[in-house]
């Protein structure tokens, strides 16, 4: 096929040139046997001169279409939901399958690197909106109550993990007990004191030197307040301060860096 379009032209070119060639010889007609198996096999003067210029391209492998055939139709990759609304799940169990964020983890779920969404707690499925947290998105959580909603009022108590259950704090202050692993500090005089200092302060049990009690900070907290003390407010712009601060950080530095060379030193002098 490449064959006959490169000979084409010179085809036409011959049929011009070739008629005044023959003008010049002698006309003689050969039988007609072998007139036809000149006009099949054998070519035309001009095409045979230039028959060994012209390159032909032959199929050296099959076409491309045949090794495309089977990944017209892959397999289905299973995406969607895998439990619904009010379905019981576990943790680690998959909730929905997807590619992109359609679906955000809401709470007690958790988004794999795949976008594929998975319950981190046991509970309920619930696929909810929350207007608070984002206009538009979609979400997908678990309630730990089968009749419970999502999603739950902002600073409302929440179930914990290992079922346990938020409870308000209590305001009463407990009276100090020596022995106590837990401990109250009241204030005198402005001054913090511990309950183990108070307790030795009117001679009860004595407790050994190095011996330390817990004591709860915000309860240490509160006696500051009731006290009256407080922290200064931290000032961006006391620019004194921050240099002082960057100075010291650079006095170290040099000093580490002074010691460290001393140390290569000694150690080169021993050798």
């Amino acid at each position: 096929m490449l064959q006959q379009r490169l000979l084409a032209p010179l085809r036409v070119l011959e049929r011009a040139i070739v008629p005044t060639l023959r003008s010049s010889q002698p006309i003689t007609r050969p039988p007609p046997s072998i007139l036809s198996r000149t006009m099949i096999s054998a070519p035309t003067p001009l095409s045979s001169r230039l028959l060994p210029f012209s390159q032909v391209r032959h199929a050296s492998h099959a076409t491309q279409g045949t090794a495309n055939r089977h990944s017209r139709d892959p397999a289905g990759k299973r995406l969607g939901a895998k439990r619904s609304g009010g379905e019981y799940v576990v943790p680690g169990c998959i909730i929905f399958k997807q590619r992109g964020t359609k679906w955000f983890p809401g709470e007690n779920c958790s988004m794999g690197r795949d976008h594929t969404i998975y319950a981190t707690e046991a509970g309920y499925v619930r696929y909810y909106l929350d207007p608070e947290r984002h206009s538009e998105r979609k979400y997908i959580g678990v309630c730990f109550e089968k009749e419970g909603k999502l999603p739950t009022p902002r600073n409302a108590p929440t179930r914990r993990k290992l079922n346990r259950v938020a409870v308000p704090r209590s305001e009463d202050v407990p009276t100090p007990i020596a022995g106590q692993s837990d401990l109250v500090a009241t204030v005198e005089d402005g001054v913090m004191v511990s309950s183990v200092e108070a307790v030795n302060a009117e001679g009860g049990s004595q407790l050994r030197p190095g011996y330390m009690y817990r004591e709860a900070n915000w309860q240490i907290g509160r006696a500051a307040e009731k006290a009256g003390i407080s922290a200064k407010p931290y000032n961006s712009r006391n620019r004194w301060m921050a240099w002082r601060k960057r100075q010291a950080r650079a006095d170290r530095a040099a000093q580490m860096k002074s010691l460290k060379n001393k140390k290569k030193a000694s150690k080169k002098a021993k050798r």
